[in-house]
């Protein structure tokens, strides 16, 4: 150590020791005031405890979600890109790849809450007012078909809300249930002579190839389509319009599936939609504006989808539908081309 880096040391020692043991050692700052400590004490518990007063209607926090939220999750919540979906993945954590989302996977509504109040929207966290919060956690439930579309979300009926997946998570008891396990003594006896690789993670899939997709790019939209294997084609579609019909088509996956396998999440198998009565899937519980629409006789023939889609509310005022509509006619043959290749079993 340098003779002056030691003149410091000795001089920085002294001052500390001939300090009092009651004195501040720096005298900075002040201490917070009560209104400064609650703007930070926000947060909620998943008894609803410590929620603020206000409300919200998924209506509302639909133009509010389209307005700040749907540029990295997707007008419906579906997820865009590599930002997460919040609708959708029901019936999905036992699979291999599950999708995890609000109304699949996370057990409180309170999470929500609390973190969309503090954090969102990216870029711009705590801007939202109280009642904005709420609007916006009534519309991500009301897109994963958890509360009606006139819901009205207040610090009252929170509780009420049944999530999916509340029971799905059990609480780390491992500190007191395996407390002796990790205190016991190392076994030292009877070891293996040596250590052989019997299999490397490459061979169990576990480690990316060499060739990485660039995740920076719309991950929608690969170079080469490739047609659903499932799909069965009639001859007289062109394979193209098939194929760019399942790329658009996966706008709508969050909410829809199709072929063999397919069930209703937010939105219902589309199996057979073409040229079908609406409103007619099994075990789907649809918006008052589509069971009305559909009372009246309405068909989805080309013409119907594709006005439907062109714009959903538009179209349909009051539908459970919150996608803004596809605005190329392109896409729009196209993936009414796909669905017309999935008739109904």
């Amino acid at each position: 150590m340098s003779k002056y880096l030691k003149a410091i040391a000795l001089c920085l020692g002294v001052s500390v020791m001939a300090l009092p043991v009651d004195a501040a050692p720096y005298g900075l700052g002040r201490v917070a005031l009560p209104e400064e400590i609650a703007a930070w004490d926000i947060d909620v518990h998943p008894d609803g405890s410590d929620l603020p007063q206000g409300q919200g209607d998924a209506l509302t926090g639909e133009d509010i979600f389209t307005e700040k939220c749907a540029a990295c999750h997707g007008d419906f919540a579906e997820g865009r890109g590599n930002w997460p979906a919040l609708a959708g993945g029901q019936d999905t954590l036992a699979d291999a790849d599950p999708v995890k989302t609000v109304g699949s996977y996370w057990p409180h509504l309170s999470t929500s809450f609390d973190y969309i109040r503090r954090s969102m929207p990216y870029g711009d966290a705590g801007t939202l007012t109280v009642d904005e919060v709420y609007s916006i956690v009534a519309y991500i439930l009301y897109s994963n078909d958890l509360v009606d579309e006139d819901f009205v979300l207040t610090q009252d009926n929170f509780t009420s809300v049944e999530m999916p997946n509340a029971d799905g998570f059990i609480r780390d008891d491992r500190e007191t249930a395996e407390l002796a396990q990790w205190r016991a003594e190392p076994c030292m006896t009877d070891c293996k002579d040596g250590v052989e690789v019997t299999m490397r993670a490459l061979s169990l899939d576990v480690t990316p190839k060499d060739e990485v997709p660039d995740t920076a790019t719309d991950t929608a939209q690969p170079e080469t389509p490739v047609v659903a294997k499932d799909a069965p084609k009639e001859a007289s579609v062109d394979p193209e319009l098939l194929a760019d019909g399942e790329l658009v088509f996966r706008k709508c996956k969050a909410c829809h599936q199709l072929g063999e396998r397919a069930k209703n999440r937010a939105g219902p198998v589309l199996n057979g939609i073409v040229d079908a009565p609406a409103g007619q899937v099994d075990g789907f519980k649809y918006s008052r504006a589509l069971t009305a629409q559909a009372d009246e006789g309405l068909v989805w023939t080309p013409q119907t989808l594709d006005a439907f889609l062109t714009s959903p509310r538009g179209f349909m005022k009051g539908t459970k539908m919150g996608f803004a509509g596809l605005k190329s006619d392109a896409e729009i043959e196209a993936v009414i081309a796909y669905l017309k290749s999935f008739p109904a079993p």
